[in-house]
């Protein structure tokens, strides 16, 4: 590891550095979201396609993110962060230049790759550069731009598409990459891992195929079918490479690519099951605020985006607060604080939304959930973090991001899922005397209700009447799922979460 500490100044720098990478990663997880049905229209694509190609790079991503991390802890932090900021930096150019859909997906793929070299490096860099004083306020800034960088940079692409091109999306990951690497080049101390043991390969690969066929069942579930035969295989191998990784690492014990026997500590389960749930509950919010503002309030896709900035600004304000509260009172409070705040947000968007009330009746929600969620997340990334010694922060880190898209793609299926079948349960006695074609088409959901409505003339108003009180209830279904998960959580925590007595961090105790 580097000796040299750098100075305020220095780690300042190198937080601003490794910010605008994660940005540059965070922003295309989302900002192709508004672009849909531009592609769709260009590369005369199914919408099954334009889905591959937005699902593809999160795909990836994910797979990626523990062998990858493990690999830069051992060739060295910085040249990891340098070589995925140049694939990134090339993957988008190629997406922004792409002729046909193969090309864009290809390119999505390489942009996935790229993205798991530098995401769990980021993070790394700051729990092995910066002393144990400052390392709260730094970690409490990543996880401000993890959490509210996906807002941010759908609002980013939302305002390129409507002021440009929608090819135009891809200069911003761009000029963030040039950014991060010039920063990166200049500032940014390598540090690595000195190991006697060889590479866990196996576990490597095998954690890989665990990941990729558990992301694919979430991702596809809902379009093909949760019963279809390449849902319940990939379920299938999933599972059983799972379950593989864990008794492999068992096995290989103080060789292995990440030491399962730690979920025992409370810092580590804690942690990893707080930004699970937290992550999926925010997509999942994420996923039926934005129908909401388009179909049911009438909003553009950027008015949209901008309504859900208030929510991501509270959650990256609260998450930079969050080491200060933790320093007072504890780790275990300040979490189980922020998931009960959470909870009650959810509680106030299940009880008060409505047509009528409009976007006043969901803001004091939206606000409750990201003070909450920003207050979570910090305590338990620096849980978790803090559970590994520092040798293996790039593996620490990559579990960290690993949850985040688990929980994230969680998150969107179980609460999607919930809200379509609300809806298509409440819309069904509001549709007397429509035509069997319309009504057939507007119980597919709230989009295709307001499209079909326009068709049919004399019942427009209450095909539109209809699919937007209905898409409320299902609304409030789902949003009492998650205060019942959240409650779940606050139990738990608040029974086995990390002791406030002890200290948030334990890696700086452990030898390099």
């Amino acid at each position: 590891m580097s000796t040299n500490q750098p100075d305020a100044r220095q780690l300042r720098t190198i937080l601003i550095a490794v910010s605008i990478a994660l940005m540059a990663v965070i922003a295309s997880v989302s900002g192709l979201n508004v672009a849909q049905t531009h592609m769709a229209v260009e590369f005369g694509a199914s919408q099954n396609t334009v889905l591959w190609i937005i699902n593809i790079y999160t795909l990836a991503l994910a797979a990626l993110l523990l062998p990858l991390g493990a690999i830069g802890d051992r060739l060295g932090r910085k040249p990891m962060l340098i070589a995925g900021l140049g694939i990134f930096g090339v993957a988008n150019v190629v997406a922004g230049l792409a002729p046909t859909a193969e090309v864009m997906i290809a390119a999505r793929v390489a942009g996935g790759v790229g993205a798991a070299m530098i995401m769990p490096i980021t993070l790394a860099v700051i729990t092995s550069t910066f002393p144990e004083e400052q390392r709260g306020k730094a970690i409490g800034v990543w996880t401000g731009v993890a959490g509210g960088g996906g807002i941010l940079g759908m609002f980013l692409s939302a305002l390129l598409v409507d002021v440009a091109d929608w090819r135009w999306l891809f200069v911003l990951p761009v000029a963030l990459v040039v950014v991060a690497l010039a920063m990166t080049l200049k500032v940014v101390p390598n540090s690595r891992e000195r190991s006697a043991h060889s590479f866990d390969t196996i576990g490597a690969l095998v954690s890989t195929v665990a990941v990729i066929g558990l992301i694919f069942v979430l991702q596809e579930g809902p379009e093909r079918g949760w019963t279809a035969p390449v849902t319940l295989i990939s379920l299938a191998v999933g599972l059983i490479a799972a379950v593989a990784f864990v008794a492999w690492e068992l096995h290989r014990r103080d060789a292995s690519l990440l030491d399962v026997r730690l979920f025992r500590e409370r810092g580590l389960a804690g942690g990893s099951l707080t930004l699970l749930v937290v992550f999926g509950v925010q997509a999942g919010i994420a996923v039926v605020l934005f129908p909401f503002f388009q179909a049911v309030l009438g909003w553009s896709g950027l008015l949209s985006t901008v309504a859900m900035m208030p929510m991501a600004v509270m959650m990256m304000a609260a998450s930079g607060l969050a080491p200060k509260v933790t320093a007072r009172v504890g780790a275990r409070s300040t979490m189980a604080a922020g998931i009960a705040l959470a909870g009650v947000g959810l509680v106030l968007m299940a009880l008060f939304v409505s047509v009528d009330g409009g976007y006043p009746s969901m803001l004091p929600g939206m606000l409750a959930m990201g003070i909450g969620m920003g207050l979570s997340m910090t305590p338990s990334t620096e849980a978790i973090t803090g559970s590994l010694p520092r040798e293996k922060q790039g593996v620490a880190s990559a579990l960290n991001d690993v949850t985040r898209e688990f929980g994230t793609a969680l998150g969107v299926a179980l609460l999607g899922a919930l809200l379509a079948t609300g809806y298509r349960s409440a819309i069904d006695g509001k549709l007397d005397g429509v035509p069997q074609g319309a009504a057939d088409t507007a119980r597919e959901g709230i989009a295709n209700a307001v499209e079909v409505s326009g068709s049919t003339p004399s019942h427009a108003q209450q095909i539109v009447q209809a699919a937007q009180q209905s898409f409320v209830d299902g609304w409030q279904q789902a949003m009492w799922a998650g205060v019942a998960v959240m409650g779940a959580l606050f139990v738990y925590i608040a029974l086995r979460g990390p002791k406030d007595s002890d200290p948030v961090s334990v890696s700086s105790r452990r030898p390099s």
